[in-house]
Order: C-alpha cells, then structure tokens, then sequence
C-alpha cells in the first residue's frame, strides 16, 4: 500500500450510526439523552449529541472575529482553542437531510453513536420519550415512523413501548437497535 492509498483508506468516513430522540416540550428528552450518554459511556461507548431545533437563531457570536469571517463570505469558519472546536458551516434550508447530517458523520466519526434530540421529520430511526401529564398521546399513536415510546407511562395506542426507569437496559436496547 502506498502513502496515497493509506491516506485515503484513513479519510473514509463511515456512517456512524444515528438515533433521534423525540417528544413533545417538557416531555424529557434533553434529561433522557443526557442520562443515555452517562450510561452509555459508562458501559464503554463513545457517544456524540446533536440538538435538533426549528429555531432561526444566531449559533455564532455577532461582532466575534469568527462571525465577522462568516459574514465577509467564509463558506465556513471553524473556531479551535484549547479545550474546543467549533464550526459554522451555513447551509440551504432546503439542503436534504442526509447532507445535513453526513457533516456529522464527518465530525464525529470516532464515535459508536450519535443522539440527536428532536427532529421528527428524520428518516432516521426515531425513539419518543412520553409521559401522559405533557400529553394525552404520543405521537406515535398517529406517526409509524416512531420505532418505539419509552415511558413508564400506560401506552395503549403504540405497538412498542420500552420503560423509561431502567437505563441500563434502555441504553442497551438503543444499542442493539
């Protein structure tokens, strides 16, 4: 194998897999990703999160040097210090979703998993946290598209439904999925 070919076997960027956490406002998503990672890193795992939002907001800081390379016309700017690394890439709103997400791959392609919270629109496989005092149903009593409810709640309009009190389990289950 030449030098070529080693440097281009090691820029091949796998696929890392992808499961979206879903639900309704206060119905515990950020809390189960954030317990999912402590688990699921304790258990040996390399874990990356997205935080999926409908939000138009300013991720960058307006008059930092990095939003002022952006704004110049940057088609993206990174931000690396000592302790992080940040990059702001803009990009069309109406991009397809595996482009949006394949940047990611890219990022964090040392990594086992990628939970990503929200985004119900994903193709992605997609597991909703419930709980019946934020709602009266899931969504997934009206979207297929949703794998499984996890709750400790009483579900009857769901095929599957995965309890919410045991995280080890739970974890173990994303990562058979």
């Amino acid at each position: 194998m030449t030098d070529a070919d080693r440097h281009e076997s090691q820029l091949a960027i796998r696929k890392v897999p992808r499961i979206h956490i879903v639900g309704r406002k206060n119905s515990g998503k950020t809390t189960l990703v954030c317990e999912l990672v402590r688990e699921l890193t304790r258990q040996g795992h390399k874990v990356a999160t997205i935080k999926h939002t409908h939000h138009d907001h300013e991720l960058d800081t307006p008059g930092k040097d990095s939003h002022q390379h952006r704004e110049s016309g940057a088609a993206g700017v990174g931000i690396l210090s000592s302790q992080m690394t940040a990059a702001f890439v803009p990009v069309p709103r109406d991009e397809d979703e595996d482009t949006r997400y394949a940047r990611f791959n890219i990022m964090f392609n040392d990594c086992d998993l990628i939970l990503v919270e929200g985004d119900l629109s994903t193709t992605a496989t997609k597991l909703e946290v419930w709980r019946n005092k934020v709602s009266d149903a899931p969504y997934a009593a009206s979207d297929a598209s949703i794998a499984v409810v996890v709750s400790d709640d009483a579900v009857d309009s769901v095929p599957v439904v995965w309890p919410r009190s045991n995280i080890s389990e739970l974890a173990r289950r994303v990562v058979a999925m």
